[in-house]
């Protein structure tokens, strides 16, 4: 078997991002609406760009506040995670498949903290290892930004964006 048969065979035997999530007890909800003038995605050639989401739960409750004054480190994470499975919702209802996706390219993360706060990446780290989690290592490994910010519509704790390869 060649090196290129032989990575299509493990790629083929991995379990699918359905399967991972399944596994997860994930289930994806309905793709959250935009908020105002804007469409949740973009498909330009084999590349899927998805607009900003929030920490939104399935009620449609946004979680909000300045992490590093009234939001811990551990909850904004879990609102960072929280904001995977929106993203993830979005790329189900772009693609059909979550299995279309090749590789996560990029993330931005952006977090509505204190001016004085410096753990970002931390809390973006909630929606990175998601993805991992989901697309598995080579595909769900990402470049990205985590930056704060001094608000974030809505007050939400979080808000991310991200690319990502299709086939």
């Amino acid at each position: 078997m060649s090196p290129s048969q032989s990575a299509a065979a493990s790629a083929a035997a991995a379990p699918s991002p359905r399967a991972r999530l399944a596994a997860l007890g994930i289930e994806l909800p309905p793709a959250p609406p935009p908020v105002a003038n804007f469409v949740t995605h973009v498909v330009e050639g084999k590349l899927l760009y998805l607009s900003g989401q929030g920490p939104r739960e399935v009620d449609g409750f946004m979680h909000t506040g300045k992490v590093g004054s009234d939001v811990s480190v551990e909850a904004a994470y879990a609102h960072a995670r929280l904001t995977g499975v929106n993203l993830l919702a979005v790329m189900q209802a772009a693609l059909g498949d979550l299995s279309r996706v090749r590789r996560v390219v990029k993330l931005l993360g952006m977090v509505n903290a204190e001016p004085d706060f410096a753990e970002h990446p931390a809390i973006i780290n909630g929606c990175s290892d998601l993805f991992i989690e989901v697309f598995g290592e080579a595909a769900g490994q990402h470049a990205r930004s985590a930056v704060g910010f001094g608000s974030l519509p809505g007050r939400i704790t979080v808000e991310i964006e991200a690319i990502v390869a299709i086939d």
